[in-house]
């Protein structure tokens, strides 16, 4: 099992709009192919920004690749995608509000059966 942690900066005058387009849109599509979703938090705003992270569940790295290809080529979701930046000025204004946006992939340091992960 693998874990990826997705991390987001991004202005609050953006937040509303990114979890809805996370719930509405992201999300559906990553569940679609596979993807196992942990859980996905955020912190008050500091210095004018707020940090946003998900936790994702992949069987391995080369399922978590397959799954990333397959939403990513999925046109549909493309669209939606495309669509929502539209909604906050296009692609170009992304910097404006998105100030960081990384990800990592980390490995669990305890056994699974110790943690509420093996209630699933």
């Amino acid at each position: 099992m693998i874990y990826r942690r997705k991390m987001y900066k991004v202005a609050p005058n953006i937040l509303d709009e990114f979890n809805k387009h996370f719930n509405e849109t992201l999300l559906p599509s990553q569940l679609k192919y596979g993807a196992r979703l942990v859980g996905r938090w955020m912190t008050k705003e500091n210095e004018g920004a707020i940090d946003i992270f998900a936790i994702w569940e992949y069987d391995s790295y080369d399922d978590y690749e397959i799954i990333e290809n397959k939403v990513k080529s999925d046109e549909e979701h493309v669209k939606r995608v495309q669509k929502r930046f539209q909604k906050i000025g296009g692609r170009e204004k992304l910097n404006e509000v998105f100030f960081n946006i990384d990800q990592d992939f980390i490995e669990t340091t305890v056994p699974i059966d110790k943690t509420i992960l093996s209630q699933k």
